[in-house]
């Protein structure tokens, strides 16, 4: 994922905002979204560790991982039933083979198991992030390395209207001092509130930018660089229950994991195996007991 290719993915996200702005303004979007069922919150587990569990049919980097007519809402159901706490969607088309009907049709199915959907893509306008609340999902990822700090600002700003959660994605140090201006800016209006529901999240992308490899060790070498005041999340190589725990007591309350889930056997094993891993590992790290982080339970 070199700086061209995040280029290149944010010249054809911008042309995807500019035809269906063509076709529904943003004022008509946003009415609609207004109008929507509010989605499922994003909540934590007293243990100290949860998933975010995704759905990707393709990526660069791993090449063909599902066919077209994989069953979305079978998928992410299982997923949810494992335990993981937001399910991540891909909707980019033209690389990952995402689209907006699968967040819609993973947001349907979770919506009565009080699992939120994250739009997973390469957003670039607020516009996208109304698609999303109107598409049903609870939260949505955003690349800080893509976008000038104001632009981020007014994505970040439009998922807060909507009371979704961001989830901010970091690949390295420079990165990660935006994030924690942008923290410091939102924490308390976004995590804050006393309601347990969580608004803005802070992950890191250990792919290095050029070869889209796993670069091993980066996940713990930058946990401590994290800002503290948002739940941190591993992002890319974690694929096992000993990736779990790893993270899990590098300091990480969240992992998001996709190409291991897409092509595991019994994904719904897998993710109760890393949950138990990572939930160990947190027990051991966390100060007193498995309920340091004051948490609510799971819902709307």
């Amino acid at each position: 994922m070199s700086a061209d290719f995040l280029q290149q993915m944010a010249e054809s996200s911008g042309e995807r905002v500019r035809v269906a702005m063509a076709q529904r303004s943003s004022a008509q979007l946003l009415l609609q979204a207004r109008a929507t069922p509010e989605p499922p919150a994003l909540r934590a587990h007293a243990a100290g560790f949860d998933l975010l569990a995704e759905v990707k049919l393709r990526s660069p980097a791993a090449g063909q991982l599902k066919s077209s007519d994989e069953n979305v809402s079978e998928r992410v159901s299982r997923y949810a039933a494992a335990g993981a706490a937001a399910i991540s969607v891909l909707t980019e088309p033209s690389r990952f083979d995402g689209s907006l009907s699968h967040l819609e049709q993973a947001a349907q199915a979770l919506a009565p198991l009080r699992v939120p959907a994250m739009r997973k893509d390469f957003l670039v306008d607020p516009y996208q992030v109304i698609e999303a609340r109107v598409a049903g999902a609870g939260g949505v990822l955003v690349i800080l390395r893509m976008l000038p700090r104001d632009v981020l600002e007014t994505l970040i700003e439009q998922a807060l209207e909507l009371n979704l959660f961001t989830l901010l994605e970091a690949f390295d140090e420079q990165d990660i001092e935006l994030a924690h201006t942008l923290v410091q800016k939102y924490a308390q209006r976004a995590n804050g509130n006393g309601d347990g529901r969580i608004r803005l999240l802070v992950g890191i992308n250990c792919r290095d930018l050029v070869t889209l490899k796993v670069v091993p060790g980066r996940l713990e070498q930058l946990a401590h660089l994290l800002p503290t005041g948002a739940p941190r999340v591993a992002e890319s190589g974690v694929g096992s229950a000993e990736d779990a725990r790893r993270v899990a007591s590098a300091g990480y309350e969240f992992a998001l994991v996709g190409s291991a889930l897409m092509t595991a056997p019994d994904p719904h094993a897998l993710v109760s195996e890393m949950l138990r891993a990572g939930r160990a590992a947190r027990g051991a790290v966390l100060p007193g007991s498995t309920t340091a982080r004051p948490t609510a339970a799971r819902g709307g």
